[in-house]
């Protein structure tokens, strides 16, 4: 059956996921191998990390109005990245967004409405096709509280 809500994709790191808090997590002997800019190789990094303030009630939300996805790139030099991001969506969002996680470097091929990302000039993003919502607080969207008032 045809889903006839508009399509949202959300990013995970510092929008559904706090990056920094698995940075405070993580053993200071094994973070110190990877250099400044390179933190996120760490492998067992993603496993580390909290829900950003707001991020699952909000996530939650979102997904009753819109079709939702969370649309997050993984490093290529972390080998347990991608299954470290699958089992935090697992975790914290459970059976609502199961399967609806997409990895990509290449974010603007997906076809959508919007997209929630608090890096919209990386990876060419700000070539995607929907409405780009800048989120953190360098963006439009501060926090998950703007986001709902937009959105909702």
């Amino acid at each position: 059956m045809k889903d006839n809500r508009k399509i949202l994709y959300i990013d995970m790191d510092n929008v559904l996921v706090d990056f920094e808090s698995g940075l405070r997590k993580a053993d200071p002997a094994e973070l110190a191998k990877y250099p400044e800019g390179h933190q996120d190789d760490m492998p067992g990094l993603f496993a580390l990390m909290d829900p950003m303030p707001g991020a699952i009630d909000a996530f939650h939300k979102l997904a009753e109005k819109y079709n939702t996805f969370i649309l997050s790139t993984s490093p290529w030099n972390n080998p347990t990245a991608a299954s470290d991001k699958q089992a935090w969506v697992k975790r914290y969002l459970g059976d609502v967004a199961e399967k609806r996680l997409i990895l990509s470097h290449h974010k603007y091929l997906n076809k959508g409405d919007y997209l929630i990302d608090d890096r919209p000039n990386s990876h060419d993003t700000n070539l995607f096709e929907g409405d780009i919502l800048s989120f953190g607080p360098e963006g439009k969207f501060h926090d998950w509280s703007a986001i709902l008032s937009y959105l909702l």
